[in-house]
């Protein structure tokens, strides 16, 4: 069952947003560094410690210049993008594509089995139409909706490890990494940072955080869990809960932000690719786990699957945790998973 309150969860709790703020750390020879530039449709920001300027700007320029090769690879707006050029292939032969690219898919390919198909990166064609919805208010056509369900279906997308190849059995069908993509992108960026001698460093994509060692002299990076105010009270509120990790990440689903209202329901930028609708019913999921991909995709699968199977699902997974928060006919409530308190930073 839900409760009402979490510690600082409140139950005015609409949704999640994450904002970050380092422990305070002791004098070090160590130096804080902030850096950010907009890539895959968000802003990234990346904090590392190094020990002057010169060492931080190379490293977070390498860093960033990785952002940019993994968002033409996983882009679906890009048109000259690897993950479309793959889409062309649809319905033909298996296709060897690049090393990130098969690692995403791999990842998407074993949530969505776990989920039974609650993550789904084939259902880009129904998400599109949702784009379209967003923008004119209405409803995507039933018709015109059933026959893009019909091209969604993870498990015909085969994966050969040995070859690193990828085809797509049937004709039309597209992906979209928007649920994945930048977790393991920021991953892919703390391995970066790491080449270039920088082991502490946090790595923020809107809603998706990555952290590697703590800061220096601290326990780890405090993440702060920020509620969503209930309609008509205007702007979101300071956080009222941290988190404490390290080696780690961090990432929310919910329709805090991307929504649409048509008819007087709201629907969630979430969708279920058994139905294809948009998530309606206001609810947010807070993940934690060791990687950031791994975070990313499990918080959508969960969000689909709603508290009780998604918290069942985070449970299965070693080292993971989460709260739900989400509406029901009594109020706001909010549920954790057993593990969630063990993440909790307490003053």
């Amino acid at each position: 069952m839900g409760r009402r309150l979490l510690g600082g969860l409140a139950v005015v709790f609409l949704g999640l947003a994450l904002v970050t703020i380092g422990v305070r750390a002791q004098p070090t020879d160590q130096k804080r560094f902030t850096f950010q530039e907009r890539h895959m449709g968000t802003v990234f920001r990346i904090v590392l410690y190094a020990p002057d300027e010169a060492a931080a700007k190379k490293a977070s320029q390498a860093a960033f210049a990785r952002v940019a090769e993994l968002n033409r690879i996983f882009s679906d707006y890009l048109p000259e993008s690897e993950l479309l050029r793959l889409c062309e292939q649809a319905g033909g032969d298996p296709v060897k594509v690049s090393a990130d690219l098969f690692a995403v898919l791999q990842k998407a390919d074993e949530i969505a089995k776990l989920s039974d198909g609650a993550f789904d990166v084939s259902v880009a064609p129904v998400i599109r139409l949702w784009r379209t919805a967003r923008k004119t208010k209405q409803l995507p056509d039933m018709e015109t909706l059933k026959q893009a369900l019909a091209r969604v279906d993870y498990r015909k997308i085969r994966l050969d490890p040995e070859r690193r190849t990828v085809q797509l059995l049937m004709m039309a069908m597209l992906l979209d990494l928007g649920g994945i993509a930048k977790g393991y992108t920021a991953d892919a960026v703390l391995d970066v940072l790491r080449r270039h001698g920088v082991t502490s460093a946090l790595v923020a994509a809107g809603g998706d955080i990555t952290v590697s060692d703590p800061p220096p002299e601290a326990q780890g990076w405090k993440v702060g869990i920020a509620p969503v105010v209930a309609p008509g009270k205007g702007g979101k509120s300071a956080p009222m809960t941290y988190l404490l990790l390290k080696n780690a990440a961090v990432s929310t689903s919910g329709d805090a932000n991307q929504f649409v209202e048509i008819g007087g329901v709201r629907y969630s930028h979430v969708i279920d690719p058994q139905t294809g609708l948009g998530l309606v019913g206001r609810r947010s999921v807070t993940v934690i786990a060791p990687k950031g991909v791994w975070a990313d995709g499990l918080d959508t699968a969960a969000c689909v699957l709603g508290p009780d199977k998604g918290l069942k699902l985070i449970e299965s997974q070693k080292d993971c945790a989460a709260v739900f928060v989400y509406e029901t006919p009594d109020g706001i409530v909010s549920t954790p998973s057993s593990r969630f308190a063990k993440y909790l930073w307490i003053e």
